[in-house]
């Protein structure tokens, strides 16, 4: 029964990680699924409410992968899981593989609506070592050192997990 969190910068292969790994007995959550409330200008789902989301998602599955990057929701999830995998790639990776993302319907509407996006994403992850916040590489980290269980850090897209 593995109950796995994946997370890191943006464009660091956190989805693509997670697919490969859920299967019909391992399910899938994305952090973003759950972060945010569906307004314009885009804002934060309360903790609590995020937090009552995360608590059904996990009841109701014995095996998952979570993936995220945000350092608050992975706290909650932490005693609930057996390892973490911190997606720890060069931002120079993780521009390239956003570059060569796929469309993700469940995020955009269109692939010309995920591409509008692209150039604030690039922004974002070129930011990632210099920002202070729960999605930065200071937070990743810190949460990576304190996990007690089974850890593994990914330095590469060539770097095999599975």
């Amino acid at each position: 029964m593995r109950k796995i969190l994946l997370f890191g910068n943006s464009g660091s292969g956190k989805s693509t990680l997670a697919s490969r790994l859920a299967s019909a007995t391992m399910a899938h959550l994305d952090l973003d699924s759950l972060a945010w409330l569906p307004s314009q200008p885009p804002q934060r789902m309360p903790l609590t409410d995020s937090k009552v989301l995360i608590d059904e998602f996990t009841m109701g599955n014995e095996s998952w992968v979570i993936e995220g990057c945000y350092t608050d929701l992975l706290e909650i999830l932490a005693k609930r899981a057996t390892e973490v995998v911190f997606l720890n790639l060069p931002v120079e990776q993780c521009v390239q593989n956003a570059k060569a993302r796929p469309w993700e319907p469940h995020k955009y509407a269109s692939k010309a609506a995920q591409d509008e996006n692209l150039e604030m994403l690039l922004g974002w992850i070129t930011q990632y070592g210099h920002r202070d916040d729960v999605f930065s590489l200071a937070a990743h980290t810190s949460f990576y050192e304190s996990f007690s269980g089974t850890k593994t850090c990914i330095l590469t897209n060539e770097q095999s997990f599975i």
